[in-house]
């Protein structure tokens, strides 16, 4: 398992702020995005990806590596997302392996529910899903 770097929330949107190569890529499923609400990333002039780890269902989605880096260098920073840090985490390790050095989980992920007010959707903005 590889060593994936962890990011707070705070430092992840400054990342995307700061750097125009940063990516944030949401891999929670599409009813939390419908349900619970998205990150609305327009103030850094470019759009999260939404790319689901899993179904609802729980089970692997085929397309993930494909769908997530398509059009990215290996290098580029990478922030992935999930409720609560642990699919992203997933995603970032696999993400890895492929050798895209760069990927890195958001601690705390979109609800935080480890830590109630610590979440994306409490620190930033947040949108509607439009698939």
């Amino acid at each position: 398992m590889a060593d994936i770097p962890q990011i707070d929330n705070d430092a992840a949107w400054q990342m995307l702020l700061d750097d125009d190569r940063a990516v944030l890529i949401d891999v929670r499923t599409e009813t939390e995005w419908r349900n619970v609400g998205v990150p609305d990333t327009s103030a850094t002039g470019r759009p999260a990806r939404f790319v689901t780890w899993t179904d609802e269902a729980g089970d692997p989605n085929p397309n993930f590596a494909s769908s997530a880096t398509d059009g990215l260098d290996p290098d580029t920073p990478i922030l992935l997302l999930c409720r609560s840090g642990a699919r992203s985490n997933a995603a970032a390790e696999a993400l890895t392996a492929m050798g895209y050095t760069g990927a890195m989980n958001v601690v705390g992920g979109f609800e935080c529910p480890q830590d109630p007010g610590a979440g994306w959707r409490d620190k930033h903005p947040s949108g509607t899903y439009t698939p």
